[in-house]
């Protein structure tokens, strides 16, 4: 990154201190500017981690079916990895809605996965426009009835760089954010409210060094748990699964990012070569999460580095493998129960280290429960939403948990796609619940419930090819009489298609499925009359989604419409009438399709 010469950033420093307003170490918290000045930190004398600096009302857009809410930006003082103050911002939300448990209403401190590092990727200019792909989950939080705060992490006031995955430093501020947005005025709320910090990906590493920190720095807090999911605990082993694999991208930004923070350990002027520094500038300036996880796919490190040396060459060098291992998780208790959790199929981060982290926390008596999705990195993020926020109501309600220290179930291994090709994302015998209404008979049929989905959707070249899976099942039927209709539903060909992933988190699915539908017999229960009824051509199911990439784990990617069935054939004596009440056009059907349930280990 090109760097100011001494003399302008004195002057820059001179004309900013005029210009900025002045605010001594224990002013009281103000309202801050509107605009992008909010993120222009004052003048000040110094503060106190926790300390609120300034406020504003704010405006959050989490789509349409999200509760009414109170929100609030803040800027607050905290402390970065080396333990030097720094300023961060973040957004404050609480439901409008009176809390009807007992006590203090509960807070989430919310640490979100990787934004990308340019100023305008930040959570909370991201929540204000209505783009951030986690506002699934942080929704999820509200109508539960919690606070939810969420730290911006350092480095996206004005003129900084986010230093990215530097995971102290990130762990603080989602536990001073706590502190700060119990000193917004009239908000009401406690920061002796029982707290849990709960992230994934970036912000599982947030929380799980929040959860270590606790009693250092934040025992005043009442943190009652820790949710950590699809953490990167071992930064080494995190940095050799990522080189040259689908999530190159995140290891360049977490280059980046650790390089700020420390710039003794990284030097980005020293090893950086012309095309990785032009690079990083365009990465720092314009992008966000999902500008970058395409462009910058199964590159490898050494593309960006002088001498294109490797990442075990780089490693080679003490200052870079000390900041590296400065980032391991382990060291220390969680002295409240943690829930972790992980993507079996996870192709960014690796399972491995993580169920390791589990085992270093469960010998130092930590009450750890993990629990392993079926499913890749993203929709396990959006997945296990309904199970975290489980846990974390048992928590807020002091209830005993023994923890999965103790399993006799065996360790968990990978079944990630091979790393180094395209960004694919499987869906595995995925449970199908799907419905048919016949319009002539004006009736529903629901297809059994072992009825399952599986399709690779590949992101990088943008197709869908799978198929459906559905046993023959018994549906009630008026046919004349109230009948038991033993139906099949046969897949001719695969389902096939376009996927793709924008660059605001929008997932886009074109495809179509087809069918043949027949009718194996009709009765009473196990008295059956057998037929030989199909359609005279399959049906076509089109296959059609449009929305946010959270709908791949969180049970809302559902297809639906209208189609036609043909004519029936093969019915014998009876064609006519099967033709007549189950053909035409306007049938209406829906599916939707889930991961299958997570496992304990």
């Amino acid at each position: 990154m090109k760097k100011l010469p001494p003399s302008k950033v004195f002057m820059w420093g001179v004309a900013a201190s005029l210009t900025l307003p002045f605010m001594s170490a224990h002013a009281a918290p103000s309202m801050g500017p509107a605009g992008e000045a909010f993120y222009q930190p004052p003048v000040m004398a110094g503060g106190t981690h926790g300390d609120l600096i300034w406020y504003r009302n704010a405006t959050v857009d989490l789509g349409s079916s999200a509760p009414s809410l109170q929100a609030w930006n803040l800027m607050y003082h905290s402390n970065d990895a080396l333990d030097a103050s720094n300023i961060v911002t973040g957004t404050v939300l609480m439901p409008s809605s009176p809390w009807n448990g007992s006590g203090a209403r509960p807070i989430v401190s919310y640490a979100v996965g990787t934004h990308g590092l340019a100023q305008r990727c930040a959570p909370s200019r991201q929540l204000a426009s209505g783009t951030d792909y986690e506002a699934a989950n942080i929704e999820a939080a509200l109508r539960a009835g919690y606070t939810v705060v969420v730290t911006d992490n350092p480095g996206y006031t004005t003129g900084k760089v986010p230093t990215y995955l530097a995971g102290k430093a990130q762990g603080q501020a989602a536990l001073d954010i706590v502190l700060a947005a119990a000193q917004i005025p009239g908000a009401g709320i406690s920061a002796r409210a029982p707290t849990a910090v709960w992230g994934y990906s970036q912000g599982g590493q947030t929380a799980a060094w929040a959860g270590e920190l606790l009693t250092s720095y934040a025992s005043d807090l009442n943190v009652v748990g820790i949710a950590a999911g699809g953490t990167p605990a071992d930064f080494t082993a995190s940095a050799y699964y990522l080189d040259g694999s689908a999530g190159s991208s995140f290891l360049l930004q977490a280059v980046v990012g650790l390089g700020e923070q420390y710039p003794d350990g990284i030097s980005i002027d020293q090893l950086a070569n012309s095309f990785g520094k032009a690079t990083i500038d365009q990465v720092v300036a314009n992008d966000c999460v999902f500008d970058t996880l395409f462009p910058y796919m199964n590159t490898s490190i050494s593309k960006y580095t002088v001498g294109n040396k490797t990442l075990s060459e780089l490693l080679e060098i003490d200052a870079v493998n000390d900041t590296l291992t400065a980032q391991k998780l382990g060291t220390k208790k969680v002295p409240v129960p943690i829930y972790m959790y992980h993507g079996q199929a996870d192709e960014f981060i690796p399972l491995k280290q993580h169920t390791d982290l589990k085992g270093q926390y469960c010998r130092k008596f930590s009450n750890a429960t993990f629990a392993t999705y079926p499913s890749e990195h993203i929709v396990t993020q959006f997945q296990a939403a309904p199970y975290v926020l489980s846990w974390l109501g048992d928590r807020f309600a002091d209830k005993f948990t023994a923890g999965t220290c103790l399993t006799l179930q065996p360790k968990p291994t990978s079944t990630a796609n091979p790393g180094g090709g395209n960004f694919v994302v499987s869906l595995d015998e995925w449970p199908l619940d799907a419905t048919i209404q016949l319009k002539t008979l004006g009736q529903e049929v629901v297809l059994p419930q072992d009825a399952t989905f599986s399709a690779d959707t590949d992101m990088t070249a943008g197709t869908l090819d799978g198929t459906l899976n559905v046993p023959e099942f018994l549906a009630k039927l008026n046919i004349l009489l109230p009948l038991d209709v033993k139906l099949s539903v046969v897949p001719v060909g695969r389902t096939s298609g376009s996927a793709n992933l924008d660059n605001n988190g929008q997932l886009s699915v074109h495809g179509q499925a087809n069918a043949n539908v027949s009718v194996k017999s009709a009765g009473f229960g196990w008295l059956q009359i057998p037929f030989g009824c199909q359609t005279e051509s399959s049906v076509a199911f089109p296959i059609d989604f449009e929305g946010p990439i959270s709908s791949l784990g969180n049970g809302n990617l559902s297809f639906g419409g209208e189609t036609t069935f043909p004519s029936m054939k093969s019915c014998g004596i009876f064609n006519g009438m099967f033709t007549l009440l189950m053909s035409g056009p306007g049938q209406e059907y829906s599916f939707t399709v889930s991961p299958p349930a997570p496992t304990s280990w």
